[in-house]
C-alpha cells in the first residue's frame, strides 16, 4: 500500500531513496527530501507491506501525468513485484501517464512490459 510521505517518515524515506544510485551522496540526498517536502508538485510514496516500508517512489505530477524521480525497492524484496505495485497504485491514485525521467527510464522499462499485461 503506498503512503504519502511526511515529516514524520523522513529518515526511512532517506534510507530508501538511499539505495538509489544517484543518492548516494549525503548532499544530494538532503536536497531531493527537501525537494519533496517543499515543491507541491514533487510528491514522494513509501510501499508499506505489512508493519515494514520496503519500498519508495517519488513523482513529478503535473494533473494526471506522473514522472517517476525515484524509484527503489529494499534488496530483501526485489524480484517480488513490489515496484510493479507501486506504479499500479500510482495509476489507482489518478495519474493516468506514468512515465520515467534518466535516471529512471532503465527500471521503468523493464517494469512496462508487466503493466500492459495487468491492464
Amino acid at each position: 500500500m503506498l503512503v504519502r510521505y511526511k515529516k514524520v517518515l523522513e529518515k526511512i524515506a532517506m534510507g530508501l531513496i538511499s539505495l538509489m544510485p544517484q543518492e548516494k551522496d549525503l548532499k544530494r540526498l538532503m536536497e531531493t527530501i527537501q525537494q519533496y517536502e517543499q515543491e507541491d508538485n514533487w510528491v514522494l510514496y513509501l510501499w508499506k507491506k505489512d508493519e515494514e516500508y520496503v519500498g519508495i517512489v517519488g513523482v513529478l505530477a503535473d494533473d494526471a501525468n506522473a514522472t517517476i524521480q525515484h524509484i527503489t525497492v529494499i534488496p530483501s524484496y526485489r524480484g517480488e513485484g513490489v515496484a510493479i505495485e507501486m506504479l499500479q497504485e500510482l495509476r489507482e491514485l489518478g495519474y493516468k501517464v506514468i512515465k520515467p525521467n534518466e535516471e529512471t527510464e532503465p527500471f521503468i522499462q523493464k517494469c512496462i512490459p508487466i503493466l500492459k499485461e495487468a491492464d
